[in-house]
């Protein structure tokens, strides 16, 4: 949580009632000869952090638990049935999501390009300035394309076919940009430059006092991000066709760059440290959105934007319970005899928790009658808390919630925000993606012992679950994974399987499978037994060449005047 302050510009243009211009300076209007000196080039820069974290409830930029979770097999929507945030319900069918829906995905789009728009302000400003007379160019250039692939990466991930333009765009070149000008692989490289500049131009390390700005390690970690997306070559209909071996090449160079920086990363020693305010910047983390609270504003900075997700009756909250975990998701966390997952028989039946052995990020992530909540013994999360347990079932999701009585944590109406940061780079994502990259070179044997590093950490992450009296709330039992029979083949499906448990319901888990090749398959399994537990699920259908990516919102489209084509199959 890091002070951080605002610049919003806006166009006014007032006249008075016999139609001449008023020599009037309305507040948050910035001048041309506002912009030009050193502290209001840093105070665009800042601007530009900030956009990041600006998206809403219902356009989320940052929290990716609607397009991320609800898309895939972790978790349902949740809230008081199906109609509530019907463009959620709407994304988890996949069917029923259309090109004309009110909110999420035009509003998404609207709050990244905003960002965007940020960034590129912010590089005119600081183009426009020398050298001698701002020393930190280069390197506030670099963070502001940081910053802007960000967005345009959220982009590809959500839509694939996106216009992409710079801060020497024209508003005629801005308005004759199309989103499919570009090739795929071509949009992938626009991105990969920014962050590549960055790569080049950023420091190892930023001042201590200013921890929310990016620096080279996060650059490296981020460009290996789109490159490892970037090698699973996919066709005009969204499907894998090829894996370029040579992009897997650059993520296992950057990722190593990154595990080997001066700045010493190094895995928390309990999982539970990426959930909580009081050890969020931890040597884990590479980047986050800084949000704060109690800074002298009236609520803070807060993220919001997971504010529909608490549970509905327990104590303080009151709202809304959203994003409940799914019972595959539950099955997913039970382990053999050899604490080793059940990965062709998990989802036979329903998990039976008093005696089934489990990994403990269970715990660390799904809101279980009578086991403690968010880490309080004294808190037992309850089936009561659950809003429409006829629709969703009984669990909850709890690794972006916070308590209520954590100092992160405002309640505002009947909505909840907390000051707790949003990791986008994590130390535990930059080493699976090494371990998955080795795998697709046929390096799987230098896959292992990263894949059991994580696993191991997860085995020793018990400290914080035990209840009121001292005993676990589960049967906890993770193994290694042992040389014999460590197949190229099955190190995929350890790995395909370890990122979902280690990133469940952050919002990943959807954008994997995509990446992969193998949503239809897996998203269709999953709707044919889990519509049995949730008849809700009825009539969800994935359907291949369409529900990889959401459609362009057709007020863009409209907008354009047609310029923006459609994605297939909307």
């Amino acid at each position: 949580m890091k002070n951080i302050f605002y610049i919003a510009v806006t166009l006014a243009i007032l006249t008075s009632s016999c139609k001449k211009q008023l020599d009037y300076k309305p507040q948050g209007y910035l001048l041309q000869q506002d912009i030009s000196g050193n502290a209001a080039i840093e105070g665009l820069v800042t601007a530009a952090y900030a956009a990041i974290g600006n998206g809403d409830m219902i356009g989320p930029i940052y929290s990716r638990w609607a397009y991320g979770g609800v898309r895939s097999d972790d978790c349902y929507k949740g809230g008081g049935g199906t109609d509530d945030v019907g463009d959620v319900d709407a994304m988890e069918h996949y069917n029923l999501v259309q090109a004309t829906m009110g909110s999420f995905v035009p509003r998404t789009w609207k709050n990244l390009f905003i960002s965007i728009s940020r960034a590129n302000a912010g590089l005119r400003a600081v183009n426009g300035a020398t050298d001698a007379n701002f020393p930190n160019k280069k390197i506030r250039q670099a963070e502001l394309r940081f910053l802007r692939a960000h967005s345009y990466f959220t982009m590809k991930l959500l839509y694939k076919n996106i216009p992409i333009f710079d801060e020497n765009a024209s508003d005629s070149v801005i308005l004759t940009t199309s989103n499919t000008v570009l090739s795929n692989d071509d949009s992938w490289n626009k991105i990969a430059a920014d962050f590549q500049f960055a790569v080049d131009n950023l420091p190892d390390q930023q001042p201590k006092t200013e921890i929310a700005r990016a620096n080279k390690a996060a650059a490296q970690a981020y460009l290996a991000k789109v490159r490892l997306y970037q090698a699973y070559e996919q066709d005009n209909s969204n499907q894998v066709v090829k894996i370029n071996l040579a992009r897997l090449q650059e993520v296992v160079t950057l990722t190593n760059a990154v595990i080997n920086s001066p700045n010493g990363y190094h895995l928390s020693a309990d999982i539970g440290d990426n959930f909580l305010p009081e050890t969020e910047n931890g040597p884990e983390s590479i980047f986050a959105i800084q949000f704060t609270i109690n800074d002298g504003t009236t609520t803070g900075r807060l993220n919001f934007e997971d504010g529909l997700n608490y549970p509905h009756g327990a104590p303080q909250y009151g709202c809304c319970g959203f994003y409940a975990a799914s019972q595959n998701l539950v099955n997913a966390h039970t382990t053999d005899a050899n604490g080793l997952p059940n990965f062709d028989t998990f989802n036979n039946g329903i998990a039976d928790l008093n005696t089934a052995t489990v990994d403990p990020r269970l715990d660390h992530t799904v809101g279980i009658d009578g086991h403690p909540y968010k880490y309080n013994p004294a808190l037992p999360f309850s089936n009561n808390w659950v809003r429409d347990p006829g629709v969703y079932g009984n669990f909850h999701t709890m690794r972006s919630q916070q308590l209520a009585t954590s100092p992160s944590y405002l309640k505002l109406g009947p909505f909840m925000g907390s000051a707790k940061n949003v990791d986008i780079l994590r130390l535990d994502d930059i080493k699976l993606m090494l371990a998955e990259a080795y795998i697709e070179l046929g390096q799987q044997d230098l896959a292992r012992p990263i894949i059991n590093e994580i696993r191991a950490r997860a085995a020793a992450s018990t400290g914080r679950l035990k209840k009121l009296d001292g005993t676990f709330p589960s049967h906890y039992n993770v193994g290694l994974y042992p040389a014999a029979g460590w197949t190229q083949a099955y190190a995929r499906k350890a790995l395909q399987w370890e990122r979902r448990i280690e990133f469940a319901t952050e919002g990943d888990r959807f954008f994997d499978l995509v990446r992969w090749g193998i949503a239809e398959p897996v998203l269709n399994a999953y709707i044919a037994v889990e519509k049995q537990r949730r008849p809700f699920l009825a009539t969800a259908k994935f359907t291949a060449g369409r529900d990889e990516y959401l459609p362009i919102p057709q007020s863009e489209i409209t907008f354009t005047k047609g310029l923006y084509k459609q994605n297939p199959g909307y």
